[in-house]
């Protein structure tokens, strides 16, 4: 699966550097004086696909109930907002928070008790709040890219780390924090500025819940998030 979005992110690059080469046949600059705004803002529409990064806890080799478990992912959409602040010529600070829906996280275990393979679906909804900095090169005609990095903090309104003892579960905590980096590019059209971005997460947090009474739960010791997104910022 990781495997076609890394095919599709490299599709993606070599599109926009052909609209670039397209598109630095052009003289005449579209909004010319957008670089003087102090801030501007925008809306966001995404497509992330997320999975979990799982260490097994040492329970996992001395049960031989599971014989393997796997992580997996489905894609899902975000939607938001985007506020942005010149803090000189290069550098802008951004907020960008948004609605993350679908995308659940699934675990597929193989267990031996009997033999059978399982899958346990972690449903989520997420309000996330993305802090980034932006490191912008020089506008070539309409066109101009940039990098970012930054953090975020997620909060899953899914999140099962509260309900009751069930031997299925698999708790993860509500809260989450994770460092982020990504490339970007500007195309500056007649009345607003295009900006597709991919970008990268790296959960720090252990969202967790461990239960030792759980038994699709207690052979993983730390989970943390991981996520590939591509953006659409339309920003005035």
């Amino acid at each position: 699966m990781y495997h076609l979005l890394r095919k599709q992110i490299i599709i993606i690059l070599i599109a926009i550097v052909g609209i670039n080469s397209v598109q630095a046949q052009y003289v005449e600059m579209n909004r010319p004086h957008r670089d003087d705004m102090p801030y501007y803002f925008g809306i966001t529409l995404a497509y992330n696909n997320s999975y979990l990064a799982a260490t097994k806890h040492q329970k996992f080799t001395n049960d031989d109930s599971i014989m393997s478990v796997q992580p997996g992912a489905s894609g899902g959409i975000a939607l938001g907002l985007i506020g942005t602040l010149k803090l000189n010529y290069c550098w802008e600070f951004r907020f960008n928070p948004q609605l993350v829906i679908g995308g659940s996280k699934y675990f597929t275990y193989q267990t031996n008790y009997p033999l059978k393979e399982e899958k346990k679906i972690l449903p989520s909804t997420i309000i996330s709040f993305p802090f980034q900095f932006k490191l912008n090169s020089d506008r070539l005609n309409n066109f101009r890219t940039y990098v970012l990095v930054g953090a975020k903090f997620d909060m899953d309104l899914a999140s099962n780390s509260t309900a009751r003892n069930a031997e299925d579960l698999v708790k993860l905590k509500k809260n989450d924090f994770a460092l982020e980096a990504g490339i970007g590019f500007n195309f500056f059209l007649p009345f607003v500025t295009l900006s597709p971005e991919i970008k990268f997460s790296y959960g720090l947090t252990n969202i967790h819940s461990r239960d030792a009474a759980l038994k699709y739960s207690n052979i993983f010791d730390k989970i943390q998030s991981r996520m590939i997104s591509f953006s659409i910022h339309l920003e005035d």
